[in-house]
């Protein structure tokens, strides 16, 4: 069964959307579209009305190059008012088997054990360990044995009032949301690889006005921060230092940008306010202005990554990825200020249909929404719908409506249901879909069991 997917992710200074299929284990690229983010400040809307027509035109491009219509959407948020915290919960097995069942309940208790403050909400509950009776570090504890099941997750939430902001955005450009995702966490779906999620790896996505950062350290994320500084402050730090318009700022930045500052050719730029006019200006010190500032973030970054101290457990170092990496010599001061860690600036991954312009390291999130519709998240997470996402979920479900059906499950509104006859089970499923109406999936599966009542 084919699933269409569209991505969307809400930047700075672009917004990016995908149009992708989903077919058995593999993902095609249908279509793209870019526009310039309009009432969008570090990632936040500023300008509903204008952020919403972005929106559109990225969407109307994508929907062109594709020639199909979207199933599913998947939304980024910016990490900017993000929180994130770790809590633990823990169940007893009376059955000694560990199903769905019980990791949801385990998860659920972790999650409900939480302190969130009350003006946030929950973005992702992300499992990092689980503990049958007294083994720790369990990868998976499906279908294993054991009287006690323990999980601690990492819970990452945002501002109800920013998340709010951003769906009005988006419906108001005639889209319905299926989920929500942490830009970062997008990221760090698309550029890390198997080794690095084994070792662990810190991903830094350095965009137009942010940057995240997401420490994946073994199945899941263990720690997520925020910093709004970006390639648009070199910019500005350029039209600053060189009294040229921000336009030619961009220009200069893109044509010329470099840590190298070794050269000694001049360009001709034009002066800010004085229509007409020129000045010229060495490379030497252009290279020297966006040093400055490109070192600055990443010693803040550094210090960031001390402080979380998870330092000690990315044995697969600093992944780079997003626009800033595109910078000439970028890797090599990253590698001296983060203490000679192993370093990779990392473009997304490779994927049928991927266009050329796709594989720049700016639309990583862009394509990690897609890869995250697709089912490449964490093996379990507890996501923006507060729904358990893990693998396989469309097999379980569709086994466990039957199950019901068949007295072989218990209801999951309970057994004070009192449930007998196959139209009162037939009505508590009913239920359960009303929950589930974003679900294709469970949608055509109960049309299909109407008919036989």
């Amino acid at each position: 069964m084919s699933t269409t997917i569209l991505g969307i992710d809400i930047g700075s200074s672009k917004i990016c959307a995908i149009i992708a299929e989903k077919n058995d284990d593999d993902i095609k690229i249908l279509g793209a579209g870019v526009a310039k983010a309009q009432g969008l400040k570090k990632g936040i809307i500023t300008n509903i009305e204008l952020a919403s027509k972005s929106i559109k035109n990225a969407l109307n491009d994508a929907k062109r190059v594709a020639g199909t219509q979207y199933e599913k959407v998947i939304v980024s948020i910016s990490g900017a008012y993000t929180k994130s915290i770790d809590s633990n919960g823990v169940v007893n097995i009376p059955n000694r088997e560990i199903g769905i069942r019980e990791i949801t309940r385990a998860m659920q208790m972790a999650d409900h054990n939480a302190n969130i403050p009350n003006e946030y909400e929950k973005l992702h509950v992300l499992p990092y360990n689980f503990k049958v009776d007294d083994q720790e570090f369990i990868e998976d504890p499906l279908g294993m044995n054991g009287a006690r099941l323990e999980v601690q997750v990492h819970i990452i939430t945002t501002q109800k009032s920013s998340l709010s902001n951003l769906e009005k955005a988006v419906k108001s450009a005639g889209i319905e949301i299926d989920n929500i995702v942490l830009g970062g966490y997008a990221s760090s779906i698309a550029v890390l690889n198997h080794d690095e999620k084994e070792l662990g790896a810190a991903v830094i996505d350095i965009g137009g006005a942010t940057c995240n950062l997401i420490i994946h350290a073994g199945n899941s994320i263990r720690y997520n921060d925020f910093l709004g500084v970006g390639s648009l402050n070199i910019t500005n730090d350029l039209s600053t230092a060189l009294h040229t318009p921000l336009g030619a700022a961009e220009k200069i930045k893109m044509d010329y940008g470099s840590l190298h500052g070794n050269s000694t050719d001049l360009i001709e730029i034009p002066v800010i306010g004085d229509d007409g006019s020129t000045h010229e200006v060495s490379l030497d010190i252009v290279s020297n202005v966006i040093y400055v500032r490109v070192e600055e973030t990443l010693m803040i970054l550094a210090k960031m990554l001390e402080d979380s101290g998870f330092k000690d457990q990315i044995g697969a170092g600093i992944v780079l990825t997003g626009g800033m990496t595109k910078l000439e010599g970028l890797r090599e001061l990253a590698n001296a200020i983060f203490d000679n860690m192993p370093v990779r600036i990392a473009k997304p991954r490779e994927m049928d249909g991927l266009f050329e312009i796709l594989r720049d390291p700016g639309y990583a999130s862009a394509i990690g929404l897609v890869l995250y519709g697709g089912g490449y998240f964490t093996p379990y997470e507890i996501d923006s719908n507060k729904k358990l996402r893990y693998k396989n979920e469309m097999i379980e479900q569709s086994s466990k409506v039957q199950n019901i059906l068949d007295g072989t499950e218990d209801s999951p509104l309970g057994n004070e249901n009192g449930l007998q006859s196959p139209k009162e089970k037939l009505a508590a499923i009913a239920q359960i879909h009303e929950r589930r109406e974003s679900d294709g999936f469970i949608s055509r599966m109960w049309n299909s069991i109407k008919q036989l009542f």
